[in-house]
């Protein structure tokens, strides 16, 4: 009768091992990263637009699955002397759950407004963000929905040239008749399969849903009463209403 001998494999050749903070490297399904953008043109002064933009307080008032919105954190002046968000919480919610996570603020007077959130960091030229010095390169802010979002808004001028019945010889590049291209990039990726799993119908929509909830909120402000009315974003008046 034979004998075998069972021989143990020594821990130091295991060839899997658990160590914190250390990121897995198999990604859950449903958590994969995503991207989105989309493209309007409106008939409005893009200054006009950029202020509704940067009006983060009142987010909650028109964009999508935003419950509340408030600015925590202000910019440095600017070369002209204003302050721009630098940091809000916003609560978001839907299918009956709601979560409130810190986001980051960049904005570009005139041109951009980008948020962020959880390890998202800006690729906005640092020349440009002077003013948010003081946020710039400043630790990921975790939450428990996104392991990463950042949502940039663009503005600027849609140069239109009017048809005059014979063919462009030239380049030459007409002012713009109070039209602007407006730009809207979405980047995130969710951290938590169950939040994944609940958007999973309206993710792929979610850049064309807010930009079309933004043009509704563009026509109310600048087509109705009081019309080109549009009031500049200042850090005193907010903080002087919330007190």
């Amino acid at each position: 009768m034979s004998t075998k001998v069972l021989r143990s494999v020594p821990r130091a050749n295991t060839l899997y091992s658990f160590k914190p903070n250390r990121r897995a490297f198999i990604t859950l399904p449903g958590t994969e990263a995503q991207s989105l953008s989309t493209t309007r043109i409106l008939p409005y002064n893009s200054n006009s637009l950029y202020k509704i933009i940067a009006d983060v307080d009142s987010y909650s008032t028109f964009i999508p699955y935003c419950v509340s919105s408030k600015v925590t954190k202000w910019s440095a002046p600017d070369s002209t002397q204003k302050r721009w968000p630098s940091e809000a919480d916003l609560k978001v919610g839907w299918g009956g759950y709601e979560e409130t996570f810190t986001s980051r603020l960049y904005c570009v007077p005139g041109s951009i407004v980008e948020a962020l959130g959880g390890e998202a960091v800006t690729t906005i030229p640092h020349s440009q963000l002077a003013h948010h010095k003081e946020t710039l390169g400043g630790e990921a802010k975790a939450n428990s929905i996104f392991r990463s979002i950042r949502a940039r808004w663009a503005v600027k001028p849609f140069h239109y040239k009017p048809p005059t019945g014979r063919p462009q010889t030239d380049k030459t590049e007409l002012p713009a008749m109070e039209r602007t291209e407006v730009h809207l990039s979405l980047d995130f990726q969710f951290s938590n399969p169950i939040y994944a799993a609940l958007s999973k119908a309206v993710a792929p929509k979610i850049a064309g849903i807010m930009i079309e909830a933004f043009e509704v909120r563009a026509r109310k402000l600048l087509d109705g009463p009081g019309a080109d009315i549009v009031e500049d974003v200042v850090p005193e008046k907010k903080e002087a209403e919330a007190s």
